[in-house]
């Protein structure tokens, strides 16, 4: 009924938020802007959940209306005009308190080259591209965390030199060391986007056990 999107950022599951009131796309203002608003955002645009609720026009201020402001969701409303807000249009905002988010789902993995989707060589999105990661201290915490973003059980075996194959293009994480405990594999540490040591010849690769 009033569609949302997110502007501005690395892909469509990070941005700035913008709202259509049924005549026109406007921003949504930062006050009281938190996790319980993006995790609103980010289950609208089946991106996810909510990973950050970023304010002060993160990704750019908007122009034009700003259509929303004093959002105040509980967190599970499907979504974000059924939370309470001022109503439409009514605001005290500029554009430099444009609201943001970024969902789970703005760096999505897959596995490829095994028998089916939860089994073979990790490949992770950047937002602009797929890359695969590097087996440096590659080990099972590493490959829990990937199987339970793939919704596929538990890991097995984390595997190294390119058990299902050499992938090709750019290799965007490297020295990954996950505790096992989180949820998505970019919020393990590394060493930074793009930045390795490696050849495609040391592509990581998982075994769930939901294979």
């Amino acid at each position: 009924m009033y569609p949302i999107r997110l502007v501005g950022g690395l892909n469509r599951c990070a941005g700035r938020v913008e709202i259509y009131d049924g005549t026109q796309w406007g921003t949504v203002c930062d006050d009281i802007w938190n996790i319980n608003n993006a995790d609103v955002v980010c289950r609208q645009l089946k991106c996810g959940s909510g990973v950050a609720a970023l304010s002060n026009a993160h990704f750019g201020p908007g122009n034009g209306s700003i259509l929303l402001d004093n959002v105040e969701c509980i967190g599970n409303e499907q979504y974000l005009y059924q939370c309470n807000h001022s109503g439409w249009g009514s605001h005290n905002c500029g554009h430099q308190e444009d609201a943001s988010v970024i969902c789970s789902d703005m760096y999505p993995i897959r596995l490829v080259g095994g028998l089916d989707r939860c089994a073979g060589r990790v490949e992770i999105y950047d937002g602009t591209q797929w890359g695969t990661v590097c087996d440096d201290i590659w080990n099972i915490n590493n490959a829990d965390v990937v199987c339970r973003q793939l919704k596929c059980g538990s890991g097995v075996a984390a595997l190294s030199n390119a058990h299902f194959g050499p992938g090709n293009g750019s290799i965007l994480l490297d020295n990954v060391q996950c505790v096992g405990s989180e949820q998505y594999l970019y919020q393990c540490n590394h060493n930074g986007w793009g930045s390795h040591n490696c050849g495609h010849y040391e592509d990581a690769s998982v075994i769930c056990s939901g294979i």
